[in-house]
C-alpha cells in the first residue's frame, strides 16, 4: 500500500509525510533527500553516490549527510541535478524498489506520475507563495524575500523540466495546507486511506 505525496517547495511534503507514516506506523520514503545526496556530491566534485540510505539518518555511501543535505546550497543544486534524466532514472528505479513491499508514505516532486502512478492514495500538496516561502524561512533563518525568489526560480525549473516535471497526478486530490495545522493535514490524509 502507498501513499503518494507530491508538490512544490515548502507545501509541506516531508513534515506531513513523515507524520502521516507515523500515524498510520508506515514506512516514509524522503526521495528529496535522494536528489538531495546526489546534488551534494555534484557540489563537491564527487561522483554521483553509489548508495544513498535512508531512516533516521541519510548515509551517502556510508556517510552520514543528514544536515549537509539541507543547506541552501544543496537546496538549489538539488532541483539541477534532478533535471537530469540519467540521474532520475537511476533514482526512480530505487525508489520503486523500496516502496515495491509494505505499506509507505512517499513523497517528492513525481511519486504520483512517474514513480508509482499506480499508487493507492495520491496527495498534492500546495500552499501559497507566500506561505511556503514563510515556512523555509523559518527553517532556514533567512529573509522571506529571498527565500521567495529562490522558490520561484526553483518552482519554474521543477515544473519545466523536460523528464518527470512536477505536476498533479490526474486522479490526485490537492490539499492546500495554508491556514492548515500539521494534524489537520495528517488527519485529511489518513481518512483516505482505504479499511
Amino acid at each position: 500500500m502507498l501513499i503518494a505525496i507530491d508538490g512544490p517547495a515548502g507545501a509541506g511534503k516531508s513534515t506531513v509525510a513523515r507524520a502521516v507514516a507515523s500515524a498510520l506506523d508506515w514506512t516514509y520514503l524522503d526521495s528529496g533527500a535522494m536528489y538531495r545526496a546526489v546534488a551534494l556530491a555534484a557540489l563537491r566534485g564527487d561522483e554521483p553516490p553509489r548508495r544513498i540510505d535512508l531512516g533516521d539518518r541519510v548515509l551517502m555511501d556510508g556517510e552520514d549527510v543528514t544536515e549537509a543535505i539541507r543547506t541552501p546550497d544543496v537546496t538549489a543544486k538539488a532541483s539541477e541535478v534532478a533535471a537530469d534524466p540519467a540521474v532520475r532514472e537511476r533514482l526512480v528505479a530505487m525508489q520503486r524498489e523500496l516502496i515495491a513491499d509494505g505499506c509507505w508514505v512517499a513523497e517528492g516532486r513525481d511519486i504520483g506520475t512517474v514513480v508509482a502512478p499506480d499508487a493507492e492514495v495520491k496527495v498534492f500538496l500546495t500552499a501559497s507563495d507566500e506561505e511556503r516561502a514563510r515556512r523555509r524561512a523559518a527553517q532556514d533563518g533567512r529573509p522571506v524575500e529571498v527565500v521567495l525568489a529562490e522558490q520561484r526560480e526553483r518552482d519554474a525549473r521543477d515544473t519545466g523540466r523536460e523528464h518527470s516535471p512536477l505536476e498533479k497526478a490526474l486522479d490526485a486530490i490537492e490539499l492546500d495546507t495554508s491556514g492548515l495545522t500539521i494534524d489537520q493535514v495528517v488527519d485529511r490524509i489518513s481518512a483516505l486511506v482505504p479499511v
